[in-house]
């Protein structure tokens, strides 16, 4: 799976498909991370209060890497404030 993130609901539906491809339920997932299920249904509803730590321990669990490219529609110094 190669998926392209630009909002914190994608990231969601990242982590929930990727739990679920990795056949695990959220209460599972929950219990190899050290959270409860509940963090793990919010945070697949809304990730914007996702930590760093989390989302490489999520990722981690589920089989899935982090990978970071240049964008091809528009230069790096095009980016302002507003895209953080």
């Amino acid at each position: 799976m190669q998926q392209v993130i630009a909002t914190a609901a994608q990231m969601g539906h990242v982590l929930a498909a990727g739990r679920r491809r990795a056949g695990l339920t959220q209460a599972q997932a929950a219990a190899r991370l050290g959270i409860s299920q509940s963090r793990i249904s919010t945070l697949e509803r809304d990730s914007r209060a996702l930590t760093l730590d989390q989302l490489l321990a999520m990722f981690g669990l589920y089989g899935l890497e982090l990978l970071v490219d240049e964008r091809l529609d528009r230069s790096p110094h095009e980016a302002n404030e507003a895209d953080w």
